[in-house]
């Protein structure tokens, strides 16, 4: 009996992988609990239950996104770069500055 997967690509920068959970409650990992609903795949290089957490939707547009610095950020909820920059006065100032700082590294 397979378990179902299904396909995360960032809206961003259209980084494309399977998944195997959304939530916050992975039931392949029952001691963990995240902080965001997130897609979850379970790690393969793990014997135990191990995971990797690939990315989250923006609280702002709903777009899936990746969790790369160049791509989302997270401050009590995750944002995608655009929706942080237009944002961006709302962040606090260390957060400012990284939002900033990521998309001048970001390619346009």
């Amino acid at each position: 009996m397979g378990e179902e997967t299904k396909e995360f690509t960032c809206s961003n920068c259209m980084f494309s992988v399977k998944y195997n959970y959304f939530g916050t409650k992975p039931p392949f990992a029952k001691a963990v609990v995240l902080m965001e609903e997130a897609y979850v795949m379970k790690d393969p290089f793990s014997t135990d239950f191990g995971l990797i957490v690939i990315g989250s939707n923006c609280s702002l547009c709903l777009n899936p996104v990746c969790g790369s610095q160049s791509c989302s950020v997270f401050y009590t909820k995750r944002f995608c770069l655009a929706c942080a920059a237009n944002k961006l006065e709302e962040f606090p100032s260390q957060i400012q500055q990284e939002v900033s700082k990521n998309l001048q590294q970001t390619p346009s």
